[in-house]
């Protein structure tokens, strides 16, 4: 019973870095519409840019999403 409160605390603990992962591509998004209103003739390389910040932030939030499922049902 205690070993399975602590998988679900871990299992709780590790997904927050969901939230930073939001944060981040909210972060990313938010700076691409900022440069493009800023420098429109730009707006190709920001793009791949920030599609590049944004699979980064994603692949962050699949790894932390793994971790949890791994604690939840590895042991």
């Amino acid at each position: 019973m205690l070993l399975q409160a602590a998988k679900f605390l871990g299992a709780g603990l590790a997904t927050i870095g969901l939230a930073g992962a939001g944060v981040g591509i909210g972060n990313v998004f938010g700076s691409l519409i900022l440069g493009i209103s800023r420098n429109p003739s730009l707006q190709q390389e920001l793009m791949r840019a920030a599609i590049l910040g944004f699979a980064l932030t994603e692949a962050i939030a699949l790894f932390s999403l793994m971790i949890a499922f791994l604690i939840l049902f590895a042991f």
